[in-house]
């Protein structure tokens, strides 16, 4: 990793180059104008000056084609940079819904991650080339951001929540890792980097060393911990609603909402469930707030998400 400094880093991931051609035409278009502008200023103070006491300045009658260009095209270029800018947007907060979930959690100072075979790392990560790596993140404490220069990527990590970022990395090298919100008296040394190697040598480091329990395992062995097992089950009349097949499908809640189970739902029905309470079901799950670190949300939430996302009918499940 190369530890100069560079205005421009590598461009290492499939969205860096469109990043910074949308940032290069923006930045022509502001130096164009801008130029335009000042000779234009000079031009008009130098050829209608006024020349002497006596001389009174002649009118000059409008030109319409004249107005209607100084409107229309910088409408025009203002048009197409929004709608640009809009489709790359939307293009980097969507993930394919084939990407490689990895896990990640903010302390103050350091990136804990996890992937789902089970390896854990600390401000380092390990990433395959061409394909997409979607991060599942929270904080522990603080706000955080996770920031890599070289894939244009840059995603604030806020407590109480989860924040997504995907990527896919196109080159092998190993870049660094950033935490762009200021954080704490140790901020500037929450660094770290992200390490891009070809598939083969990805699935070397993945079979290599120990990789501890994955993410599904512990999270089931925690549901077991918390007893959850013991109202979430699958026979008729349960105190819970079953939780096979939940996740992503339609939930339909007692003020008559239906929302999607996603992640942000099932962190909110374990640490405050009576928030929203399923149609159907009585308000008798304790709240956990404060009980779970948000390392073991995340697990909760890969095994509840390892049950199968089995679109579900709305009002006879639960």
């Amino acid at each position: 990793m190369d530890k100069g400094f560079y205005i421009f880093p590598d461009q290492a991931s499939a969205l860096a180059g469109k990043v910074d051609l949308l940032y290069y035409v923006l930045t022509g278009l502001s130096i164009f104008f801008a130029l335009l502008v000042f000779f234009l200023i000079y031009i008009f103070a130098v050829r209608y000056r006024r020349r002497s006491e006596e001389e009174v300045p002649r009118q000059i009658p409008g030109l319409i084609q004249l107005e209607l260009a100084w409107s229309i095209i910088p409408f025009g270029l203002a048009l197409i940079v929004f709608v640009w800018g809009a489709k790359l947007y939307f293009n980097t907060y969507t993930p394919p819904d084939d990407a490689l979930e990895i896990y990640v959690v903010g302390k103050q100072w350091m990136w804990h991650i996890q992937h789902p075979s089970g390896q854990r790392e600390i401000n380092e990560l390990h990433v395959p080339t061409g394909r997409p790596v979607k991060l599942i993140m929270a904080s522990e404490d603080v706000i955080h951001s996770f920031y890599v220069p070289a894939f244009r990527v840059k995603k604030d990590v806020v407590p109480g929540r989860y924040t997504t970022l995907w990527f896919e990395a196109t080159k092998p090298g190993v870049y660094h890792l950033f935490c762009a919100e200021y954080c704490g008296t140790k901020h500037s040394q929450m660094t770290g980097s992200v390490v891009v190697m070809e598939p083969p040598q990805y699935q070397r480091w993945l079979s290599g060393g120990d990789t501890g329990e994955t993410p599904v395992a512990a999270g089931e062995k925690k549901f077991q911990q918390l007893g959850c097992n013991t109202c979430h089950g699958d026979k008729p009349g349960s105190r819970g609603p079953t939780l096979k097949g939940v996740f992503g499908a339609p939930v339909q809640l007692q003020n008559g909402e239906v929302i999607t189970a996603n992640e942000d739902y099932i962190r909110e029905s374990i640490l405050n469930p009576h928030r929203k309470i399923t149609a159907g079901y009585s308000p008798i799950m304790p709240a956990y707030q404060g009980q779970v670190s948000e390392a073991a949300l995340l697990q909760l939430t890969a095994y509840i998400k390892s049950l199968g996302t089995t679109q579900r009918e709305i009002g006879k499940e639960f």
